[in-house]
């Protein structure tokens, strides 16, 4: 007979003498599971977990007096101080036993400083906050800063006032030109015209302060140097008087009244010196600007045409908007692509342009004839000067076109204005024969304390211009 020896497993108990069942295999029955063994995989065991300390971070436990003790005998002085340090950083009270949040209880009151959130997060935001923007006050009239400048010739198509980024003015007085220089308050005569009844139609300053160009009525273009009071070229092309002149680096152009745009290359022989003449007018071209980063060259007439040129001389916009002529002409400073335009006394406008476009994006009525327009190059804003009834200036924050302030002084219409070198003041001449300056943009805040270009030390006297 084969004996078979049961087989042992780990919750069988062995007793020394193997069991035999005579004819038959007999194995031993194996011992209950752990318990440890038959917990789902879905739920956690936490037996193993010790629960303790988490429970001893929560003081005041009244139902376990004997967790508290143990928690408090664990409590290292280190920790302690670690726990008051906490504590502060953190704001909260320092009494034993406080609680932050509760559950059965109300919370604890607040210290007196913080009893009104709201009132103590506005005392706390209060300095900070941004400060609303004080607008800056203008002047409404400048007594004693102006000059007596007779003959200037009363006709609202043509410009005879120009100021130098060398702070001179130049301004044409019948067959004159004179130089006024405004840091030392000298005046000077540059030129005049040699033939009986030729009188100076137009003035502009080239970019380097040291050329001026003059148009006159028989049709010159004339270039001088100011600082030699020499003419050092003579340009062909119109038929008739020079109202208007633009520089763009060595390219000087120029309106007439024979609706032409000539432009010429200052650098060239005089022979070649006209590169380009655009035809776009059909009557007396007024207003004539390039735009500051020379891309653009805006151009009006008095057959109400706006008419805008690329550098390349092709023709990209004519528009019909106005209803009289367009002589006022102004580059946004802050936008490269907007221009403003303003009409004669049928028109009374001031429109706003997207030169990319040719989209009119706003406008305005002023009520008078608009002769002339600066943007400011510190503020949003546009200064224009108009004719009848007020003959006065008044300046408009863009884009809501609100007027900020109305400048009163001239008794004729303000038919010139042009700005200082630093962009702080301008100065306008009126039919009324006189010459004011106005501080009415203020400095640039990184220039505030320059008090060199721009400044009229005339303040306080009156003078003739001769």
């Amino acid at each position: 007979m084969t004996l078979i020896q049961g087989i042992s497993t780990p919750g069988s108990k062995q007793h020394g003498s193997p069991s035999a069942v005579a004819g038959s295999r007999v194995f031993k029955t194996p011992g209950g599971q752990s318990k440890r063994d038959k917990l789902d995989r879905f739920i956690p065991n936490r037996s193993g977990m010790d629960e303790l300390p988490p429970f001893d971070l929560c003081p005041g436990q009244e139902n376990s007096a004997a967790a508290s003790d143990t928690a408090g005998s664990q409590t290292s002085p280190s920790k302690h101080e670690f726990q008051q340090l906490l504590a502060g950083a953190l704001q909260l009270t320092s009494e034993q036993g406080a609680r932050v949040l509760a559950f059965k209880h109300k919370a604890p009151a607040p210290p007196p400083e913080h009893a009104n959130s709201m009132a103590s997060l506005y005392s706390a935001n209060l300095g900070s906050a941004p400060q609303r923007k004080q607008h800056r006050h203008i002047q409404q009239r400048r007594k004693g800063s102006w000059m007596v400048t007779p003959d200037l010739v009363d006709d609202y198509y043509l410009n005879l006032l120009d100021w130098s980024s060398g702070n001179q003015l130049a301004i044409a007085l019948g067959p004159t030109v004179y130089l006024y220089n405004a840091s030392t308050g000298t005046i000077e005569e540059l030129c005049s015209c040699p033939s009986e009844g030729e009188y100076v139609t137009s003035v502009a300053w080239a970019g380097d302060a040291s050329h001026l160009a003059i148009g006159t009525s028989s049709a010159k273009v004339q270039v001088w140097d100011a600082a030699r009071c020499k003419q050092v070229k003579e340009l062909a092309g119109h038929s008739n008087r020079v109202s208007s002149l633009a520089w763009n680096n060595a390219i000087l152009s120029s309106g007439g009244r024979d609706a032409l745009v000539c432009n010429f290359d200052v650098r060239l022989r005089k022979n070649e010196a006209r590169v380009a003449t655009l035809r776009g007018h059909e009557q007396e071209v007024c207003g004539l600007k390039w735009s500051p980063n020379g891309c653009q060259l805006a151009s009006g007439g008095n057959d109400n045409m706006l008419c805008i040129w690329s550098a390349g001389f092709e023709q990209q916009h004519r528009i019909n908007a106005h209803q009289a002529a367009v002589r006022a002409l102004a580059w946004c400073p802050f936008q490269s692509n907007l221009l403003a335009s303003g009409g004669g006394t049928a028109d009374r406008h001031i429109r706003f342009w997207n030169s990319s476009t040719g989209a009119q994006l706003n406008s305005i009525d002023t009520g008078s004839q608009v002769c002339s327009l600066v943007w400011s190059r510190h503020e949003r804003e546009i200064l224009s000067s108009h004719g009848y009834s007020k003959n006065q200036l008044c300046l408009w924050r863009y884009p809501s076109l609100t007027k900020a302030a109305e400048l009163t002084g001239h008794t004729g219409r303000v038919l010139h204005m042009v700005p200082s070198p630093d962009g702080s003041s301008v100065v306008t001449a009126g039919a009324d024969e006189t010459l004011r300056f106005w501080r009415v943009f203020g400095e640039a805040p990184t220039k505030a304390a320059d008090k060199g270009a721009g400044a009229a030390p005339m303040a306080g006297r009156t003078t003739s211009i001769r």
